[in-house]
Formats: C-alpha cells, structure tokens, sequence
C-alpha cells in the first residue's frame, strides 16, 4: 500500500468521508476493501484515469452524492522513462507528464470549480515529489512534472484565495512505494546512481507513507486554516507547529520554490 492508501486511511480515522480513484481495477478493489474495515469508514471506490476530464468529473460527482465536497489529496503518479535525456522516448516522456501534471491539474481544476459554484471554502492537497527541490538526472519526465505542480500549487492558491479555497502540495520524502520498484528493475547504466541510493535506503528505513499522510490530513483540517501555496517537506518541516508562526509564514515566501539571487548567499554583485 502506498501513500494513497495512507492518506485515505488517516482521513477515514479521522471521520471523513471518502471517495478514492485509481486506474487499476484489482489495486483500487484491494485498498477499498481494506479501507472499509475501518471503524465508522464511508468509502467509495471508483476507476478513473486522472488525466481524462470524463473520468475526473465521474469521481467528483460520486464524492458530492456522497455528502459535499470540501477537500482534495491528489497522488496520483508515475515515475515515466529512466535514463538520460538523449535516449528517452519522448512519447513515454510525455505520458508521465500528461498523468503526472495534467492529471493534477485537471482534478485540482475541477474540484475548485465545484467548491466555487457551491460556494463551499475547502483544502486542496497535492503531491509532489523528487526533482521538485533539486535536480533529478535520468529521471527528467517526473522531475518536470513535479517541479510544475510546486509552482500550480502557488498561483491556483493565489487565484482561488477569495473563495475560502487553499491550496497546498506536499513532498513526502523517500517513501518505499511500487515506484522504486521500477528504479530498481531498471538498467543499471540507465538508473546510474540512484539506483545504488535507493538500495542504500530502502536498507536504512524509508519514510513511512503515514508521515505524509498526517501532513495531508492537517492540510485539510481547520488547523492549518490560513496555510496556503506552500511546499511542505513531510518529514523535515515541522509542519504541526506552524499554526503558532502563521504570521510568520503567510507574510513571507518561507516554504515556496523561489530563484536564489546573489543577496541571499550574502554576496554583493552591486
């Protein structure tokens, strides 16, 4: 079970009720069966590809006949081609964009849409992940795709704020999922050194996928009402203190994808 699964459980935990999509049938009946032995859980399953607007729509309508509509975790991901620029297949390279950003950004859209047209405030969270932060070498598709959900998640924040709407993406961290998987049983040559580094954590602990699953579910909750476009690190920012440094944080570009200029290192190029 992934991060997906996780976050639904915490929300179920949590009382909520929850609607959860996924591509593949036999995945998507296995996480809503257990997802169902929960105490107190309402769930609803149903198959869609993020990246089709039909299938979106689909699911937004199961969640509002299931009571209303007033938060979003998106995770939905691929990792895409592995290896060197020069010899990805571009058609492959532009699938795990198409799944990973568009697929964000069309259930993101969506779900604003409706919570405008109902006027209901609510909390969208979206997933990002490696390459986002910093340079991810032989794995540019996903890399691309993530650093763009960083940046969507600012400026939907900002086009959505006067309608009680937050928006916030989350990196959980080094979480052992069937993506590395995929590292893993690839080329050597293709993989080059992450393929050594993911062995070396998967060895040393991964991050549970609860770390970004309680990161998500304060997201959503009144806690962090006022808390909005920024990229939150599950397992390295303090993320439950910064209700008491909102101040700090909502007049600031703390927690946000900025370009570092000379002053910031304390250089004068003047």
């Amino acid at each position: 079970m992934g991060i997906g699964f996780a976050c639904a459980a915490e929300l179920v935990s949590a009382g909520a009720r929850v609607v959860i999509c996924a591509l593949g049938e036999g995945a998507l009946e296995e996480v809503g069966a257990k997802l169902r032995i929960l105490p107190g859980a309402v769930v609803r399953a149903v198959r869609a590809d993020v990246a089709c607007s039909a299938d979106v729509e689909r699911v937004l309508d199961v969640a509002c006949a299931l009571g209303g509509l007033d938060g979003l975790v998106h995770c939905a991901a691929v990792l895409g081609p592995i290896g060197p620029v020069v010899g990805v297949d571009p058609e492959a390279w532009w699938e795990a964009v198409r799944i990973n950003l568009l697929g964000t950004f069309l259930m993101a859209r969506a779900t604003c849409q409706r919570m405008i047209s109902r006027r209901t405030p609510g909390s969208l969270v979206l997933m990002s992940g490696g390459g986002a932060a910093t340079p991810f070498p032989r794995y540019t598709a996903y890399a691309s795709a993530k650093v763009g959900v960083v940046r969507f998640t600012e400026t939907l924040a900002l086009e959505v704020a006067e309608h009680g709407i937050r928006v916030n993406c989350v990196a959980p961290g080094f979480v052992a999922t069937r993506l590395h998987e995929q590292t893993l049983a690839a080329d050597v040559e293709a993989a080059g050194s992450y393929r050594e580094a993911t062995l070396a954590k998967l060895e040393s602990g991964a991050v549970p996928a609860s770390v970004a699953a309680r990161t998500a579910a304060f997201l959503l909750s009144p806690r962090s009402q006022g808390i909005t476009g920024r990229f939150v690190a599950a397992p390295h920012d303090r993320w439950e203190a910064w209700p008491e440094r909102l101040g700090q944080i909502r007049d600031s570009d703390l927690f946000t994808l900025r370009r570092i200029v000379p002053r910031d290192r304390g250089m004068d190029w003047q």
